[in-house]
Formats: C-alpha cells, structure tokens, sequence
C-alpha cells in the first residue's frame, strides 16, 4: 500500500430501484491534498460521500483508509475514524447555540445530566478565533445569516480534527471575500496533513484550491490525475461527455429603447440612493458582497417591497403602489435567490410548478382546460431540455439544475419582457450552466431585459452588458462588463474603489 495515500475507494458500485448510481467506480484521495470530486448533478458525486461515511453500504466493492478497512457500520463510527464531512443541506438546530450545535453528538458534560455549556462556549470561541470566523458562540443559529451558518458548518466539521474532511458545495452560500477565507482555512488545514474532498461546480475554484481532479459521469469514472494537467475546457468535455463552446454565450445585441428605470430608489434602513436603467436586450448584472442589498433591490422591482422614495419607470410610465400581481400581468417574472424556500412547491408536480402564475390564461369561467395546458408546459420541457419522467414528476425529485429550468419556464410561459434573475445557476452543474446561459442570452436576443444578480465575477463579465455594483445598501457604480475585471469589481463591491486591492482574483 502506497504510503501517500490516505483513502482507497476501489470498485465501488451501488444499485438503487431502476437504477445504478456508482458502476465500480475507483477513487484514491492522498495525505495532504486538496482533491476535487466533480460532475454533473446526478453523476454519482453524493452516492460515492455518503458510501464513504456510512450513509450507504456499497453493494459492491472495498474502502480502506490510512491503510486499513474502513468502519462503515454508522456515521459515528467514521467520524471516530478521523472522516468528517460538511453537508450542502446544511444541517444546524436553529434554537440551540453556535456552541451546541458544534459539540452536538460530542457534548462536553459536568455529570451524566449536566451539559457544561461554558467549556463548551469557550472552546468554541478559541475554535473561531483560530479560523478567524467572528461569530458569538453564544448566538442562536436562527439569527445568523445563510454564509455565517455555513462558516459555522466548517467550524463544525474541523472541531472533530479529521484527518480527511469532505465539504459539499462549500461556497454556494459565501460571498467572493468569505470563499478567500475558507480557502485560507483549509491551506492551513492541508498544512497541518490534512485532506480535503472538494465538491463544487465552480470551476474557477478547482483551479486556485485543488491538487488533483476526479470527474464523475452518469456513475462511472471519466477520469482523473493533477489538476496542472487539465484545462477549463478538457474538465468540462469530462464531466458532461461533449465539448462546450461559448460558454458564456454572449452574442445578444441591446436596443436603444429603455424598458426600466430606477432613480433615487430607497427602503429607509436598506437601502439608498439606486440609480440605473435597463434597456431591451440588455443584460444588466448587479454585483456586489454579503449585505449589499442586491436582492431587495430586485424584490422591489418586482412588487414585494414598497420603496420609501424614488421612482420607478416602466415602459415609459411611472409606476408605484404595485403588487406582485401587478408586476406579472405588466411582463416582469422573477427567479429568486433560494429556489427551494421561496421560489418551488416542493410537493407539486413539474406541470403544477411551471404553470402557477399563468393558470388564469387556460382557464374560463373558473375550469382549466388541462389539455392546452399540458401542451403548452410540453413545449417549455422541449425547449429547455428539462429532463424529467413527465409532467407528472414531483418537483423535488428532479436535479438542481432541472428544477431551475422549470422555474424559469414559468416565466417563460408568459413571455416576459423584464426577467428578474436571483443568483440563476446557484448549486447548479456546468453542463446544466451553459444551457440556462443560452437560454438567458436568447431571451435578451428577442427582445427581453434581463437583471441578473450573481455572486460569481466570472459570470456576471461573460454574461453581463453592464453591472451595477453595490455596497452596504448603496450604488457605488455602473460599470461596462468589456471594460473591467475581477478585480475591479472586487475593489469596488468593498467600498474600497480607490485603493489598491491585493487579491488573487485575475482579470
């Protein structure tokens, strides 16, 4: 056995109902190593984890780890093998403490009945401290915000001192600042010997953390080696079986005539001051931190909040005192930021989600006529590439990436002419990406504006015409997408625009 390798994954093959999920798949993770382990959704990267810590049984297969098999019997028993991992679900108790939840399972206790909160809450204190996160251990987790919770999460998962840590989409809830951060976390980490799966769809990440690469297709091995031997294109050709061109997509061509515009727009304790317009075919990126507002701006666009001042201009028209309703029936739809809390019924089907907000168009006199509407939502299924069993699937049931398509078909149904877009390919795979980028470079070629926040630079550049940068709840400048970088982005999303930044961030 090879001394430098940690974790031996070999010929690993789990069946479910209908379907094979892993087909003898091999992968080796060595000591003090930053792997990655991608693919598309549904690829097989999950079933492989939960296999690894004993969620799953293999139904074929062996796993060894520091050159001996592997406990699989319960996650507890991983856990004392020194593997420990950090869920994309994140999976805190909301009324109990940063410090409880951190030591739940591991409690420090006074007897047999008593919990020692106050070692606990020190503990955890000098845990923080030392990963630079600065969060009361005292605080509820019901009061933190979605990235403080996920750095409470990495918190979590490095109090257990692993010797391989496993984190799932680290980054889909941090802001550019925060992901600098936690990668600052885990060099340290891997300085320490320790190893990281690295599990995410953000390819720029892979290359400025990872040491090795392995890729995931439809449950079997594509491929793997160092990540200095593979470029964007040959990783993306890898985990989605072809090659993807134009990624970005950006061949749309933006009119003269402007469809909206907000001046002096404010939420007194929001936030203050916005000034852009939107044009037809335009689309408009606003980038910006945690805390920046980006997303009640577009919520206020949309109807869902009643600005304190300012104006809002439509088609020409001042329009104020509007509800969502109103919003949907002037052509605005909007994709939300979280599209499990705020924007599926997660109980309903695809058709049941897709049709929603138009079923007043298929109905008379209170009765719907099911067969053009079925015929209609087939359409949006063919057009977007929507892979699913049917109308009839449950929602829940489909991939990230397909369940964000049938959000935008709602909109789609109802031919938009200003699409609201909320971080539109959070937790989403590459391959399933460059289709919605498509579909959003379509959509403005026709004639749509499109407003599209995101957290992710390299997305708003490629996809953007323009993009409103803010800060803290103020506007802090509209810039050409052709004539900055992400750099400059950054500088100025901080609040910080003329001085220089020093970051690893390139143009």
């Amino acid at each position: 056995m090879d001394k430098s390798v940690l974790l031996k994954m070999c010929s690993i093959t789990k069946s479910f109902p209908g379907t094979v999920a892993l087909n003898k798949v091999d992968f080796f993770v060595k000591r003090g190593s930053v792997h990655a382990l991608m693919g598309e959704n549904g690829a097989g990267k999950s079933t492989l984890m939960k296999c690894l810590i004993g969620l799953y049984r293999p139904d074929e297969g062996s796993i060894s780890f520091k050159g001996q098999p592997l406990d699989k019997s319960n996650i507890h028993a991983t856990l004392r093998s020194g593997i420990s991992m950090i869920h994309q679900e994140m999976t805190a108790v909301p009324d109990m403490s940063v410090a409880q939840n951190i030591f739940l399972g591991k409690e420090k206790t006074i007897s047999a009945t008593w919990v020692n909160d106050r070692v606990m809450n020190k503990e955890t204190a000098q845990l923080l401290e030392r990963l630079q996160i600065n969060i009361s251990p005292t605080t509820k987790m019901r009061r933190l915000s979605t990235a403080n919770t996920q750095l409470v999460e990495i918190a979590k998962s490095v109090s257990y001192n692993s010797d391989l840590i496993v984190m799932d989409e680290p980054t889909s809830a941090l802001t550019e600042k925060e992901v600098e951060h936690l990668f600052r976390i885990i060099k340290s980490l891997q300085n320490k010997g320790r190893s990281i799966i690295y599990i995410t769809h953000k390819l720029d990440e892979i290359f400025n953390i990872c040491d090795e690469v392995t890729v995931l297709r439809d449950g079997k091995l594509a491929g793997t080696g160092n990540i200095a031997e593979v470029d964007k294109d040959r990783l993306i050709a890898m985990m989605v079986g072809r090659e993807v061109n134009d990624y970005y997509s950006k061949d749309h061509k933006m009119s003269d005539d402007v469809l909206l515009e907000v001046k002096n727009l404010c939420i007194k304790g929001l936030y203050e001051d916005i000034n852009f317009r939107v044009r037809k075919g335009e689309i408009l990126g606003i980038s910006g931190l945690l805390g920046s507002r980006r997303t009640e701006v577009v919520e206020t666009i949309f109807g869902l909040r009643k600005p304190t001042q300012g104006e809002i201009c439509y088609q020409g028209s001042i329009i104020s005192n509007y509800s969502v309703q109103d919003a949907i029936k002037m052509g605005m739809g909007l994709v939300t930021e979280d599209r499990k809390l705020t924007g599926l019924f997660l109980p309903l089907n695809v058709r049941e989600n897709a049709s929603m907000p138009s079923l007043g168009n298929y109905s008379k006199m209170g009765v719907i006529d099911n067969k053009t509407l079925a015929k209609s939502v087939d359409v949006q299924i063919g057009n977007l590439n929507i892979k699913t069993t049917g109308q009839d699937q449950i929602i829940i049931n489909l991939s990230g990436g397909n369940q964000q398509k049938v959000l935008i078909a709602r909109w789609l149904m109802l031919n938009p002419k200003l699409l609201l877009l909320d971080e539109p390919t959070r937790g989403i795979d590459v391959g399933a990406k460059a289709e919605i980028y498509k579909l959003i470079n379509y959509l403005a070629s026709q004639g749509a504006a499109i407003i599209m926040v995101s957290s992710e630079m390299p997305e708003l550049l490629g996809m953007s015409d323009n993009i409103v940068v803010m800060h803290e709840g103020r506007q802090k400048g509209v810039v050409s997408s052709s004539e900055t970088n992400q750099v400059k982005l950054l500088t100025i999303a901080i609040g910080n625009e003329k001085k220089e930044v020093q970051c690893e961030l390139s143009d």
